[in-house]
């Protein structure tokens, strides 16, 4: 019954989170990236500071000081600038997809930094999770997209962050730490402005997508928490797949995108080589 609960919220996080990438999609064919970021991270910190006072959560700690919480917070600060400068400048079918890797490149990730033991067989699942990302951005092709690029650098920023989370040796609130993710997501769009065109006023359509991506990224983040604290988290992970779908469904659906043959191949590797990942891990943990 834990475990079903788990995947329940999880499921729920990733819907949420792709709902929010549609709206920071539909919002970027009129407002410029840096003011995305800067409403919605500052919306979201408000949230979030809003609950700390009401829960009496930390908003200031020591331990925030650290280094594992500082390269985690640069970490989500450049993510979210580069994702959604991916977003708005790249099909989201495709955005999403190459998202997928994070889980792929934490793995590579703890073998490199913390000593993780990694056998052959997750190796070769990193390998041709990496090729699907190959067979989505098409490099020297004539439809590889230069901003897909874009998406990969905000995966390993992203990927990063885990890694850092993973190293933090003690407890921070979560509503602690989700504050300073959405505080570090506004900042991201002052970095973000000298590359941009200059703020617009939004219409009252823009204004409803920007409250409804605050209010599903908000959920977001409390379900993706909740999935965590319910069950076995090897066997609620997998389930973080389930943004793809979503986001495949959304941007067929909502924006009329088609992704082609080879995007679709790709996105399905990818899968299927976190998965795989995944369920070794677990499998690796029980027996030891």
């Amino acid at each position: 019954m834990e475990n079903l609960r788990g995947i329940l919220f999880m499921i729920l996080a990733m819907a949420g989170f792709a709902l929010e990438d549609l709206f920071i999609k539909l919002l970027s064919s009129h407002l410029p990236v840096p003011q995305i970021l800067i409403i919605l991270g500052f919306s979201g910190t408000a949230v979030f500071l809003i609950t700390a006072l009401l829960t009496h959560a930390p908003i200031l700690h020591r331990d925030l000081l650290n280094r594992p919480v500082i390269i985690r917070t640069f970490c989500e600060l450049f993510g979210a600038l580069f994702f959604v400068s991916a977003i708005a400048l790249t099909p989201l079918s495709s955005a999403a997809s190459i998202l997928m890797t994070t889980p792929l490149m934490v793995t590579m990730g703890g073998a490199v930094f913390f000593g993780e033991k990694v056998g052959w067989r997750r190796w070769s699942a990193v390998v041709i999770g990496f090729i699907g990302v190959l067979l989505i951005l098409r490099p020297g092709f004539d439809s590889f997209m230069p901003a897909s690029l874009l998406a990969v650098i905000a995966t390993i920023f992203l990927a990063a962050r885990d890694l850092a989370t993973r190293a933090m040796q003690f407890e921070i609130s979560t509503t602690t730490v989700s504050m300073y993710a959405f505080l570090a997501c506004g900042i991201s769009g002052f970095i973000a402005m000298p590359f941009y065109s200059a703020m617009v006023i939004p219409s009252s359509t823009e204004i409803m997508y920007l409250i409804s991506a605050t209010f599903v990224g908000v959920i977001g983040y409390y379900a993706i928490v909740l999935a965590t604290r319910n069950g076995d988290v090897s066997v609620i992970s997998p389930f973080r797949y389930s943004r793809l779908l979503f986001a495949m469904l959304l941007s067929i659906i909502i924006l009329s995108e088609r992704p082609d043959l080879l995007t679709l191949s790709g996105a399905s590797i990818i899968v299927a080589s976190g998965i795989y990942t995944f369920i070794r891990e677990g499998r690796l943990k029980q027996t030891h």
